[in-house]
């Protein structure tokens, strides 16, 4: 979900539309505290955003690079490089998380107390992007998740992932093999999403370990982001107006459409909803909106800002949204009674995204990059 400083022009359309999508994710966690299953979650579709983020990385990353191979790029220098984009903001969230956790009072959701070491061994262990296994002494909240100090870090871990795919071996296929990868994975995604590896037809999965999560979530990121990739590969640009809009409102309306076939029961249809999202729609609109450009300056300030805190956004939201569960649990809050706490966490994000990009992320990311061409 990520792009790199690059000298080609950039996609400043595909920049707002991550923040778009990562508000969405925001919103979705929120709707978490008050769900009784995946089934009544507020904007139900919003995980699907991770989906698009995985094909906004494949089509930047080949764009930026798929050039490069043959002037010099090595699989060493280029992970070094996403390594940058995406490490300070993971080191970041991990430490906001074991804040949280420490407000929390140390302790899983069934209330059962947690070591200093068990919480010292989950830090080292999200710091480097190193999965907790399920009922494992670093899994400290107790629910499965592979980063349970920072939920959302196993996308980004899947991210990792995608690089190093690319780097060793995407980059090198032909477009016509390409092809193929793209249509063989895109079956995979399909059968997880009709076949209900989650247990109620969504493509809610990679989060944990457990009951094959990981292998659905690699499963997820490895479409995505081919697909991505293939389609910066065959971009040829159409002609439109008012892309940012048009596929900022696909996005938002794609991803709060309810559970398809009510909540009564799980149902395929909603495994057939985000397989079409996925497969289809959603390399559709990348492409859509990597033809449009900004026209007016309303257009091109709302890009840039979504774009700089976008990444910030994802990845620091969950630590205050543990918070939030913990306090509206404890006391028995609904929405009616927990909105205000929601609204000004949501603002607290948007805030402190934007200072983290400005005065953290960029400042890091120039340094270490400084310290790696010293090092030539």
């Amino acid at each position: 979900m990520t792009t790199d400083n690059k000298p080609k022009a950039r996609y400043e359309l595909l920049d707002g539309l991550r923040g778009v999508a990562a508000l969405m994710v925001i919103f979705y966690h929120i709707g978490e505290c008050f769900a009784t299953s995946p089934q009544d979650q507020w904007l139900n579709h919003s995980y699907l955003a991770v989906d698009f983020f995985f094909v906004l990385s494949g089509f930047v990353i080949g764009y930026a690079y798929d050039g490069r191979w043959s002037q010099g790029m090595t699989a060493g220098k280029f992970l070094t490089r996403r390594i940058i984009r995406l490490h300070p903001m993971v080191v970041a969230a991990v430490l906001l998380g074991v804040i949280s956790f420490i407000v929390q009072g140390c302790e899983k959701w069934d209330g059962t107390s947690v070591s200093v070491t068990a919480v010292v061994l989950s830090l080292v262990l999200g710091l480097f992007m190193i999965p907790s296994l399920p009922g494992t002494l670093p899994e400290v909240r107790g629910n499965g998740e592979m980063f349970p100090l920072n939920g959302p870090s196993w996308s980004l871990f899947f991210e990792y992932i995608g690089s190093i795919f690319y780097a060793l071996f995407l980059h090198r296929m032909p477009t016509k093999w390409l092809r193929v990868f793209v249509v063989l994975s895109g079956v995979a995604l399909a059968a997880v999403a009709l076949g209900n590896g989650s247990g109620y037809y969504h493509l809610g999965v990679g989060w944990t370990a457990a009951d094959g999560g990981f292998w659905m979530g690699l499963v997820r990121m490895t479409f995505s982001f081919s697909v991505g990739l293939l389609l910066s590969r065959d971009f040829k640009p159409v002609k439109i107006r008012g892309a940012f809009w048009i596929c900022s409102a696909l996005i938002v309306g794609l991803l709060a459409v309810p559970y398809v076939g009510g909540t009564e029961r799980p149902m395929l249809a909603n495994g057939v909803y985000d397989a079409v999202c996925t497969l289809f729609v959603f390399p559709a609109i990348v492409y859509l909106a990597a033809s449009g450009r900004t026209t007016d300056r309303h257009s091109a300030r709302t890009c840039e800002f979504l774009g700089v805190i976008s990444y910030p956004m994802y990845v620091i939201q969950y630590p205050f949204m543990y918070l939030l569960y913990a306090w509206a649990w404890k006391h028995g809050y609904d929405e009616s009674q927990a909105w205000p706490v929601a609204a000004a966490i949501v603002v607290t994000v948007i805030v402190l995204a934007w200072l983290f990009a400005r005065y953290y992320d960029a400042p890091v990311r120039k340094w270490l990059t400084g310290l790696v061409e010293r090092r030539k």
